[in-house]
């Protein structure tokens, strides 16, 4: 690990647990849409990460993002403009519990991250000062 290795992989945690917290955001705030019957669901957004060079403190990685099922749930709504002829609309598949809990995961991940850069810049900002 260079000199600044706890810096960056803390870092790349910092960006990985970002896109996570906005996948999970994005995922509460449509977590009411009403779509037809005919039409696809939300997706929901599911932040898959790995390892940045695997074996060495490279730190952490987006590899991808992971979408829920399309087809959704469908529930009877008659009052809904968007129903069908039987009264059923389509609603995301997205459990609101799982998503809060999935928030204060990433959080917390966010939160320990920061304060690693955070302490990492103390320790490096003391050391410049030994030279005066």
């Amino acid at each position: 690990m260079g000199m600044f290795g706890s810096m960056d992989a803390a870092s790349s945690g910092l960006v990985v647990y970002r896109k996570w917290l906005d996948a999970v955001s994005d995922n509460i705030a449509n977590i009411n849409d009403v779509r037809s019957t005919k039409d696809s669901a939300f997706q929901a957004r599911y932040v898959v990460a790995q390892a940045a060079n695997y074996g060495s403190a490279g730190g952490v990685q987006v590899a991808g993002i992971a979408l829920g099922d399309a087809k959704g749930r469908v529930v009877n709504q008659p009052d809904n403009p968007l129903a069908d002829a039987q009264g059923n609309v389509r609603v995301p598949d997205i459990d609101l519990a799982d998503q809060m809990t999935q928030l204060i995961i990433a959080q917390r991940g966010y939160q320990a991250n920061l304060a690693v850069v955070e302490r990492a810049h103390d320790a490096y900002s003391a050391a410049l000062q030994l030279g005066k």
